[in-house]
């Protein structure tokens, strides 16, 4: 009874407080706007509070804050999520609708997706729909009910999850229906009953945000179970080297690709490259040690942590990528032989059917997967945390996560894009994605018509040809 007689007193108090400060709103915001506002416009720049807004535009925020924290730790950064720069991208491209001259393909008409990977293998990978995830490494990157959802999804789509260069977990190996096994540059994921479980091979050379660089990775920050998979003793830091072999040739992966064939008994056995200036050079390579396919990730692909200067200083975009690998594969009479895979800053249905357009056979996905299994589950986090932290394997809201969620989030949200490129489809005249084809697309920008050997939009396909010699544009 008297503690009923207290709630209610403080409860009181609580309502005319808060109603006397809702009478006094306005005079309160009028002193406060007065004492401040007067600082603001009588002190000298060099101490003034507005200098900060003059030091970010002169620097930017991001630039900012991120030298300070060089100043703090003195160490390389290693920042999530890839690059922040604006790179070209597919904007100003777009697909011509089919409408008189070419009548749209009734809704009703079913649209093939199927995408068979490596078609040269022995087994090839044949997919459902020509999306795939990405590389996210378990204990390295993702947690493992995160990993454990991404299986489940794919199994529901058709599709393939990669097991990116972290641990791999029995149960997420054995439970995946297409499983492709990332070969990286560690002492792990090498066991032979890995390799013999595994749906395709990926030889991991680069990626898109940190290049070929390996990392070094404390002992502390390896907690748990990871410890166990990836075969580390107490103390032991996880190593991810520059190198495969010491003293490392062309020979010593042809060997590699031809040991890998046999002891998968002839699945697919790729490699994963980021986009670079010499790309040519780097596929000529590959054809030469006999891959299957061949995964280019462009300058716009993120990653777990990565130095930003391997993020926005090397590397060229993913689209840029795509048609340098796509029309060097067609001149070595390679392109029907060797799959080809993009990824790298693709986030939308008609990104991803525009890679297709240009050349790709699939498309990896990876942040706009990150997002989409952690969907609302990122309100866990947010706003006092960012909403990486209920994915991550040391993540504080890891343990919150939910894999059923996870995983009807992520099926959703890839029916939901295979339902929209359907569409478009349709709307080209089209039934299948293997009829789309780069004459599918228009340029509203004339240096990336010209770049990319399509329409500029505003010449008709009569006088397209005459075109003006003018200085490259950037997308």
């Amino acid at each position: 009874m008297v503690l009923d007689i207290i709630i209610l007193i403080l409860l009181s108090l609580f309502i005319i407080m808060f109603f006397l400060l809702f009478i006094m709103r306005r005079h309160l915001i009028k002193r406060m706007v007065a004492k401040y506002g007067k600082t603001l416009m009588e002190d000298r720049y060099q101490e003034n509070l507005f200098e900060m807004v003059t030091g970010f535009k002169h620097m930017g925020i991001q630039r900012t804050f991120e030298n300070n924290l060089r100043a703090e730790s003195g160490d390389v950064l290693h920042r999530p999520l890839g690059s922040s720069k604006t790179w070209p991208d597919f904007e100003m491209l777009t697909f011509i609708p089919a409408q008189v001259a070419t009548f749209p393909t009734e809704y009703t008409e079913q649209v093939d997706f199927k995408v068979k990977i490596g078609p040269q293998a022995k087994q090839p990978m044949e997919l459902d729909i020509p999306l795939m995830i990405s590389g996210m490494a378990y204990g390295i990157a993702l947690s493992k009910e995160v990993r454990l959802a991404l299986s489940d999804a794919v199994n529901q789509l058709g599709t393939a999850l990669n097991s990116g260069e972290g641990g791999v977990m029995e149960e997420e190996i054995d439970g995946t229906d297409k499983y492709i096994l990332q070969f990286s540059k560690t002492s792990w994921s090498k066991e032979e009953q890995l390799i013999k479980k595994a749906s395709m091979i990926e030889i991991k050379f680069g990626q898109g945000a940190l290049m070929s660089s390996g990392v070094v990775i404390p002992a502390e920050e390896l907690q748990g179970d990871i410890r166990k998979v990836l075969n580390l003793d107490d103390g032991e830091e996880a190593i991810i080297h520059n190198h495969f072999f010491k003293d490392q040739t062309l020979e010593d992966f042809k060997n590699l690709v031809q040991e890998l064939k046999e002891l998968t008994n002839g699945v697919p056995i790729g490699a994963k490259i980021a986009a670079g200036g010499k790309i040519e050079a780097d596929i000529d390579a590959l054809l030469e040690i006999g891959v299957d396919y061949i995964a280019v990730d462009g300058a716009q692909a993120a990653t777990h942590g990565a130095p930003p200067i391997l993020s926005e200083d090397f590397g060229i975009p993913t689209i840029h990528g795509l048609h340098r690998a796509h029309q060097h594969l067609q001149k070595k009479k390679a392109r029907d032989k060797v799959s080809l895979i993009i990824s790298g800053g693709m986030f939308t249905p008609g990104q991803f059917l525009k890679a297709m357009a240009l050349g790709a056979d699939a498309v990896y996905l990876g942040s706009a997967v990150l997002f989409t299994v952690s969907h609302k589950q990122v309100l866990n986090a947010v706003p006092f945390e960012p909403p990486t932290q209920v994915v991550w394997y040391d993540g504080k809201y890891k343990d919150d996560f939910n894999r059923q969620e996870g995983t009807k989030a992520l099926v959703n949200y890839f029916n939901a894009s295979v339902k929209e490129m359907e569409e478009g489809i349709r709307m080209m005249g089209k039934k299948a994605l293997s009829e789309l084809s780069k004459d599918d697309l228009v340029a509203y920008n004339e240096a990336v018509a010209r770049d990319f050997d399509v329409p500029y939009s505003v010449c008709s396909d009569e006088g397209s040809s005459e075109k003006k010699e003018e200085p490259m544009i950037e997308l």
